[in-house]
């Protein structure tokens, strides 16, 4: 049965004992919500957000604990850079396991997050276990109008890369004009808000 803790946070396991999902721990409990599953790192999608009592509650829980803090950012409507998606990447391979992605509400740039760690360490082989968490039960991802390229993406890059991991495609590859060129010519024009030119970002898109 699960706690009360993991349904107020959304919280779920990706790879049992590797990483998991959730939203925003809030009022004062992401302490003893993280060590009540072992957590040892903590990839915040938000991106660094030092004006924001949330951020700098978070990173005093973790340092007090000495779990590994790492700050990526994405927008759940505006397409990423590849520099984004390499600091996701990258951080998926530095951050201790078992290690927890999270964003505001745990239901959409978690989601995304959550498939892309399956492909990039179990390979396109994972690619309709990735796709599993982009479900509306029980990870409550119903995407508005411009959220609606999230699970898409995945369909672009496996078809893009050809093969080759996921990284490495990104790296070599990926822009996020050919993602847009792309949507645009499923007809899907309306299923994002644009490129992302925010050099702050925007803390709870």
């Amino acid at each position: 049965m699960r706690s009360l803790p993991e349904i107020l946070y959304n919280f779920h396991w990706i790879i049992p004992g590797e990483a998991a999902r959730s939203a925003q721990a809030y009022a004062g409990f992401l302490g003893p919500f993280l060590s009540a599953h072992g957590i040892r790192g903590v990839v915040n999608l938000r991106g660094p957000n030092q004006k924001f009592r949330w951020w700098h509650y978070e990173k005093r829980v973790t340092d007090a604990r000495g779990i590994a803090h790492f700050d990526t950012m994405l927008s759940s409507r505006r397409l990423p850079t590849r520099q984004m998606l390499l600091t996701l990447l990258a951080a998926f391979d530095a951050a201790p396991k078992p290690v927890l992605l999270k964003c505001s509400g745990g239901q959409d740039r978690s989601s995304f997050a959550a498939a892309l760690y399956i492909i990039h360490t179990r390979g396109w082989r994972a690619f309709d276990e990735a796709l599993k968490q982009f479900a509306a039960w029980p990870y409550l991802h119903r995407p508005k109008l411009h959220q609606r390229w999230l699970k898409p993406f995945l369909t672009f890059a496996r078809d893009e890369a050809k093969g080759r991991p996921l990284a490495e495609w990104i790296a070599s590859d990926y822009t996020s004009e050919k993602l847009k060129a792309w949507l645009e010519g499923q007809g899907w024009d309306d299923f994002f808000r644009g490129l992302y030119d925010k050099p702050g970002g925007a803390p709870g898109l």
